[in-house]
């Protein structure tokens, strides 16, 4: 029997290597058919009946082919999941991270999905998955391994550490990641580094120190942060190596996407956005700043903590921490006081042969100038910080 032709985004030269095992277009065809008549028989709403990045991009070709709706789930499938509307023909839908509350369910359409991919066949590309399978920003780095025909490392649940290991195994030259990732991936690197050829930053604040960092390792890799979330699709790439994006951009806007500040939260007019949301401008709850000609993000809208009747935000103090030399990374979240109603607490990650005297007096000054309310009452150090499934750091919303 001949092996069937694959979708018009899938480069039969694609590998995907997970769990040590190596897999290309004529295992993927055949789980494709298999889920195809179970979708077809279930109709509607489906979920990927197997986990892991082979049988994600298996789920993909068969929903397409079945024209189902499939829900990437980052979670159990639950029988409520089937009883949710849904509208007819192909769509892919994603929950976005729940970083700071509830994840919500995003409907996509599969084609906007793909809208800033290139497209461009990249045979011996060998990209690492730090991103969460199922998580936008996962399917974004399958699907550009996808168009390539490149090749997939991927251990989805692995840490940071166990991922730096397989970067180096299997000679990785691309990879997507937080910034939270990208600091612990730093930390986890003994000795041997992989010749990475692009270093591309996602889903967080990419701050100046990390991004001068990463240069200064891999110095002749191609360096860039994007911007997108879940609801907006993709939207723009910064690879000028500085923080934020260019403030000219409000004016023009960027690769088709239109750009504003209405009461310091950036708002954009996406042609990629989520399906239900067909045109006009999307607030995306990032508070930004314009200093000079740069716009810097300054945490999230929703993330706002209430410290004795003063709103500040964790991730804005985060970042002055992050600016402290001797400091490789830090968490600021809120705990709850009988007082205040809420104080800032702070984990710090010291760089190695950092005197904690010498940091904690440094980190001391770096905070003097912040209002009261925002400096942390609490500075305890770690040697790493825990990420959440999406490679962010987890964050307590505010009550």
């Amino acid at each position: 029997m001949s092996l069937p032709p694959p979708p018009c985004w899938l480069h039969p030269g694609v590998r995907l290597i997970e769990a040590e095992r190596s897999v290309g277009w004529a295992e993927i065809a055949a789980e494709a058919d298999a889920f195809e008549g179970v979708f077809r028989a279930a109709g509607g709403r489906v979920v990927p009946p197997k986990r892991g990045v082979p049988a994600l991009v298996a789920a993909l070709v068969a929903a397409e082919r079945a024209g189902v709706e499939l829900h990437l789930s980052r979670r159990a499938a639950s029988a409520e999941t089937g009883r949710k509307p849904h509208e007819p023909g192909f769509a892919v839908l994603l929950e976005t991270s729940g970083t700071t509350g509830t994840p919500k369910l995003i409907r996509h359409d599969f084609q906007r999905l793909r809208g800033r991919l290139r497209g461009a066949a990249d045979p011996d590309a060998r990209w690492l998955l730090a991103y969460e399978p199922a998580a936008f920003a996962g399917l974004q780095v399958i699907l550009t391994v996808l168009a390539a025909g490149a090749t997939l490392v991927s251990a989805p649940g692995a840490g940071a550490a166990e991922l730096a290991r397989l970067a180096v195994r299997h000679a990785v030259s691309h990879i997507s990641a937080t910034p939270s990732f990208w600091r612990a991936f730093l930390l986890a690197l003994d000795g041997e580094m992989p010749t990475l050829a692009a270093v591309t930053l996602g889903g967080e604040v990419a701050d100046q120190p990390l991004l001068d960092r990463l240069a200064e390792r891999f110095p002749t890799a191609k360096h860039r942060h994007i911007y997108a979330s879940t609801e907006a699709g993709a939207l723009f790439a910064v690879g000028d190596g500085k923080a934020g994006f260019p403030a000219a951009w409000l004016d023009g806007g960027i690769d088709g996407v239109g750009l504003r500040l209405r009461d310091g939260v950036l708002e954009v007019e996406s042609p990629r956005a989520m399906l239900g949301h067909e045109g006009g401008w999307l607030s995306t709850g990032d508070v930004v700043a314009v200093r000079g000609d740069r716009v810097l993000f300054a945490g999230r809208l929703d993330g706002r903590v209430n410290v004795g009747g003063v709103k500040v935000s964790p991730e804005a103090v985060e970042q002055v921490l992050l600016d402290v030399p001797g400091v490789r990374d830090a968490l600021v979240q809120a705990a709850a006081n009988p007082v205040t109603g809420h104080i800032l607490t702070a984990l710090v990650v010291p760089a190695p042969g950092v005197e904690e005297a010498v940091l904690r007096a440094a980190i001391r000054a770096a905070v003097a100038d912040l209002p009261a309310a925002a400096r942390p009452r609490l500075v305890t150090m770690t040697g790493s910080i825990a990420l959440g499934a999406a490679g962010k750091k987890t964050r307590k919303g505010p009550v």
